[in-house]
């Protein structure tokens, strides 16, 4: 079974984004900010992580540099998602491997989660 870590500082959204993942047959984690989202890749690795760009204490795009630049994490595929565009996070951070605009469709995640874990 695959794991996937969703952080999002929206709970609405971390919930439907988990049932949604849990139905597809996945394993999810969840955190609430980049901080979190950091303490929960030291204690499982996910397969993918999906990082809204805008958050507290820590947004996406740090915590996907700091991904980066750790030698166990650098390479697990990060989807970005935001309502800003993608050229407005690409200014911040260029090193993820999928955008989602939000809102965006169930089916555009589970394709791209799909995509990215093989």
């Amino acid at each position: 079974m695959k794991t996937v870590l969703v952080v999002d500082d929206e709970f609405g959204i971390v919930s439907v984004l988990e049932a949604l993942l849990e139905d597809a047959g996945y394993r999810v984690l969840t955190a609430a900010n980049g901080r979190k989202g950091l303490e929960r890749l030291a204690e499982r690795r996910p397969d993918v992580a999906v990082l809204d760009f805008m958050m507290p204490l820590m947004d996406g795009a740090a915590m996907a540099r700091a991904m980066r630049e750790h030698r166990d994490w650098r390479d697990i595929p990060i989807v970005m998602m935001s309502a800003v565009t993608e050229a407005s996070l690409r200014a911040r951070f260029d090193g993820y491997d999928a955008f989602l605009r939000k809102p965006f469709r169930a089916e555009d995640l589970l394709s791209a989660i799909a995509r990215l874990v093989g």
